[in-house]
């Protein structure tokens, strides 16, 4: 089912929903059962409302916070952007981060014990002059950048 790639991921085991961090969610939503069930297994959702609250600096506490010492496995949506910034993707929706608020929470997360990382959801046949991949490719410099400063790796 689309839009469920965590619960789908909790269900096979494959991730601990107690260290599970959701940054950004945003829009209209016609039932909040996708939202109440990841609450219920232990998931942090912060909707853009908390981010903006908070700020990207107490969002990147909160990460730490949600994911201590463990090894995590970043995923970044292209969607978390705004559609100014990201309008190649399959939802693009209004009221996400900009490019700078982006490159600071990816830079925030230095310190966290990274296994690995994606970057999802551009969609090149929507791309308006190319703008998704570009910033899709700032951002995963961005978390390459991350992923080279672990613990091991060979420099």
């Amino acid at each position: 089912m689309h839009g469920t790639p965590f619960r789908r991921a909790v269900e096979a085991g494959a991730i601990d929903p107690r260290r599970t961090i959701q940054i950004g969610i945003r829009g209209a939503q016609t039932s909040c059962e996708g939202w109440d069930y990841s609450r219920e297994q232990g998931m942090r959702v912060v909707f853009m409302d908390e981010v903006e609250a908070l700020g990207i600096e107490g969002i990147i506490r909160e990460a730490h916070r949600v994911v201590a010492d463990e090894p995590c496995y970043l995923s970044f949506d292209i969607d978390a952007l705004d559609p100014v910034f990201a309008p190649g993707t399959g939802t693009p929706e209004a009221g996400g981060f900009t490019m700078r608020e982006a490159i600071r929470l990816v830079r925030g997360l230095h310190g966290l014990q990274l296994v690995g990382a994606d970057l999802v959801e551009v969609s090149p046949p929507f791309d308006i002059g190319g703008v998704t991949s570009l910033h899709g490719a700032t951002l995963l410099y961005e978390i390459l950048c991350l992923l080279a400063c672990q613990p091991g790796i060979r420099r």
